[in-house]
């Protein structure tokens, strides 16, 4: 079973998507800002990390910045549904730190999935 850490700041979303990525079979591991999330990376070493990009403590683009310099070959999806830019600012900012993929919110479940199989195949 893999492992993935989801770092999402928003209540709602967070448990939609650990009830969605456990209902896939995955193990799910959550946290809530960046601070959290880097130390929850640092204990499970999940195969995958999730991040929004707009958190308290430590926002998202930091978390890549840190991950990616901790373990350059880790998959990494961004999501944003903006802030004081449009989403795409922050995910194509994101893309260039190093997340494999991105994805603008809302999204629909099954494009969040099939990002999800696509970096986990």
């Amino acid at each position: 079973m893999k492992n993935i850490l989801v770092i999402e700041d928003n209540e709602n979303m967070l448990s939609m998507m650990n009830d969605l990525l456990s209902r896939s079979e995955y193990h799910v591991i959550s946290a809530t800002d960046g601070v959290a999330g880097l130390k929850a990376y640092r204990t499970a070493k999940p195969d995958l990390v999730i991040t929004d990009i707009i958190m308290p403590n430590k926002e998202g683009l930091e978390v890549i910045m840190d991950l990616v310099k901790e373990t350059p070959r880790l998959k990494i999806i961004a999501m944003s549904g903006g802030g004081i830019m449009e989403p795409r600012t922050y995910l194509s900012l994101a893309e260039k730190l190093g997340a494999d993929e991105i994805i603008e919110k809302p999204f629909r479940p099954a494009d969040l999935l099939a990002l999800v199989a696509k970096l986990l195949a």
